[in-house]
């Protein structure tokens, strides 16, 4: 069983930035594609993701060009950098983890953290 928990989430005015950061214990780290998502009404969107095993990477239309994620397998964790946050950001963000992942689908990961809350002002 993996464990995934995140930290970094707060309250920032429009154009600031946070980093979030998710930790993984319980299980081989650098045998899954880790991916951040946000929490809708019905679904998780999906937000950025980064593969198991060569640093591929994915983002959202909307966060393309503000967002970065990067991965240290050396600490089992996993970065979500957000630069230029807007309001239409605010939501819980979660981290997840999909044993030898190659999509961005939230229904195909394995583990998920608690989340962690995201507020833009405006």
């Amino acid at each position: 069983q993996v464990q995934l928990v995140e930290s970094g989430g707060g309250l920032v005015q429009a154009g600031g930035s946070l980093r979030l950061s998710c930790v993984a214990s319980g299980g081989a780290f650098n045998e899954y594609t880790m991916g951040w998502f946000r929490q809708a009404p019905e679904d998780r969107e999906f937000v950025a993701g980064i593969s198991w095993n060569d640093d591929r990477t994915s983002f959202a239309d909307s966060v393309k060009g503000r967002f970065t994620i990067s991965r240290d397998n050396a600490k089992n964790t996993v970065y979500l950098q957000m630069d230029s946050l807007k309001p239409e950001d605010t939501a819980v963000y979660y981290c997840g983890a999909d044993w030898y992942g190659s999509t961005w689908d939230s229904l195909t990961y394995d583990f998920w953290g608690q989340g962690t809350q995201v507020t833009v002002s405006s």
